[in-house]
């Protein structure tokens, strides 16, 4: 029973001291999140820009603030200050040029300071952030001297000297705008004196002076004629005023008479006055009037004028479209229905073409290839031609002569089918007449078909004038008026229509030398 206390104390005493260290750890960071939030919380002064530059938003360089204050990020902010106190800045210019071409010497003293305009104090941020006053007032310095040469350039020495408020307006201005670029604010600008090398403006002042002093004497001069001339006209004037009343008693009298007349005249007068004035006011109040009419009138003729050329330009509209729904929409769908057919027929003739091309181009083509394969055989034949003549060289050409005969005589026909021909020789194969038929073999048949040849063929080689190869012999000739015995197997002649002389030995005449024209 007295167990369970016990521990229940120790229990709570050993949780108490774990929990102080997390509570103290707790309370440390609190405190130093507090400490570090007020030393990164900037407050501006009155007579300073705070400039907070890094990353400070879209677009921008840095965030100036004339007083209050602003949270500094640390690592990606920075902060710094302007300050704006008013600096006077000394412009000793000498030698200036002015428009008249005199050189003048204008000492001036100028208070500029830092703006508190947000543009302006952005324009200081960028330009002038970290320098010290020294180099500010140099930088001031120059763009004022450039500035006050420039007023001065465009002024003359009189303009200069007599009008200092135009001068004084010029350079406020043009000075204030120029150093306003760099985050500047004129305060003031005071011109000690103006002065010039040739000793021009001295001259003015000594001119100005004896004009002065001449005026003076003049005005003296006037005072006393004046107070003489108001002494005789004091004299004056009391004589006459004697008189004059002397006189206005007398004309008191008629002038109340003639005051009366001329009062009821003028009453006469107004009277009519007003009578023309009411007419003439009756006229003008008509005529205008009538002008108020004629602009009413006019105004609506100009109006329905406007109303029928607004009604007949709808019209012409209207028929316009109506035109070109009706005769120019079936024309147009008839161009296009045109340029459409002739395009397909012109589409058709291309293609036609392009295959009448490749139809053509493929026949050709056959063409060479039959005629290729056909040179190849030929050159295959020759090729085995040449081999087997190669024991006897001399045979190939007479073979391939032989190859040829059918179109040597084919030629020789188409050369003498239109001669009129009035004998013909025909010469036998080559048999013997002695022997029988067939009596002789094969290769003898050949043989002797073949020699009973020659002497045809020489004969139209002679007539051709062509020359035969020696392996085919030589057919031998007597001489002219001589006869030449016939060989065994010659052909016999065939009587031909027309009679002929033979030779007294009954066989054919001799061939004549050269060729021979059947």
């Amino acid at each position: 029973m007295t167990l369970l206390p016990l521990s229940a104390a120790v229990f709570e005493q050993a949780g108490i001291e774990t929990f102080l260290p997390l509570v103290g750890g707790i309370l440390l960071l609190i405190l130093f999140l507090v400490v570090f939030t007020i030393r990164q919380y900037k407050r501006c002064p009155s007579n300073r820009v705070l400039v907070v530059f890094g990353k400070v938003g879209a677009q921008r360089a840095a965030k100036c603030l004339h007083g209050g204050g602003v949270f500094v990020i640390p690592l990606i902010q920075d902060y710094e200050y302007l300050k704006l106190d008013p600096m006077v800045i000394e412009i000793p210019l000498s030698g200036a040029l002015s428009q008249n071409n005199i050189r003048v010497n204008v000492p001036s003293t100028f208070t500029v300071g830092i703006s508190t305009d947000p543009v302006l104090m952005n324009n200081a941020a960028e330009r002038l952030l970290g320098m010290d006053e020294r180099k500010i007032a140099e930088q001031a310095q120059d763009i004022i001297l450039g500035q006050l040469r420039l007023v001065i350039a465009t002024l003359t020495i009189e303009e200069i000297n007599k009008d200092r408020e135009k001068f004084m307006s010029l350079v406020n201005e043009n000075v204030a705008q120029e150093i306003n670029k760099i985050g500047l604010d004129l305060i003031n600008v005071n011109i000690r004196d103006i002065t010039d090398e040739s000793g021009y403006i001295e001259a003015i002042g000594k001119r100005a002076a004896a004009e002065a002093i001449n005026k003076a004497r003049v005005d003296v001069a006037q005072q006393e004629r004046d107070g003489a001339i108001g002494q005789a006209l004091a004299v004056r004037e009391q004589t006459v005023s004697v008189a004059r009343e002397v006189a206005s008693g007398i004309e008191g009298e008629k002038d109340a008479e003639r005051k009366q007349r001329i009062a009821v005249s003028a009453f006469e007068a107004s009277a009519v006055e007003g009578e023309n004035n009411a007419q003439a006011n009756i006229a003008e109040y008509n005529a205008k009037l009538r002008e108020v009419q004629a602009e009413a009138k006019r105004r609506g003729d100009v109006a329905l004028a406007k109303a029928q050329e607004m009604i007949f330009v709808a019209e012409r509209e209207q028929e316009l479209a109506r035109l070109s729904k009706e005769q120019l929409a079936p024309q147009e769908i008839e161009k296009k229905r045109i340029e459409i057919d002739a395009e397909a027929v012109a589409e058709r003739s291309r293609r036609e073409a392009r295959g009448e091309a490749d139809a053509i181009l493929a026949k050709y083509l056959a063409e060479a290839e039959g005629i290729r394969k056909v040179l190849d055989a030929k050159a295959a034949g020759y090729r085995g031609l040449m081999e087997a003549c190669a024991a006897r060289p001399e045979i190939a050409p007479t073979l391939l002569l032989v190859e040829k005969l059918p179109e040597i005589v084919k030629e020789q026909v188409k050369a003498i089918q239109n001669l009129k021909i009035d004998k013909v020789t025909v010469w036998e194969g080559g048999r013997g007449g002695g022997g029988r038929s067939g009596s002789n073999g094969s290769t003898a048949d050949f043989l002797s078909s073949l020699i009973g040849a020659l002497p045809p063929v020489h004969e139209l080689a002679r007539q051709a004038g062509i020359e035969l190869p020696g392996v085919l012999g030589r057919v031998r000739e007597e001489d002219i008026g001589g006869e030449t015995p016939p060989p065994a197997n010659s052909p016999r002649p065939t009587p031909s229509p027309a009679p002929a002389p033979e030779s007294s030995t009954g066989g054919p005449p001799p061939l004549p030398k050269g060729p021979h024209k059947a």
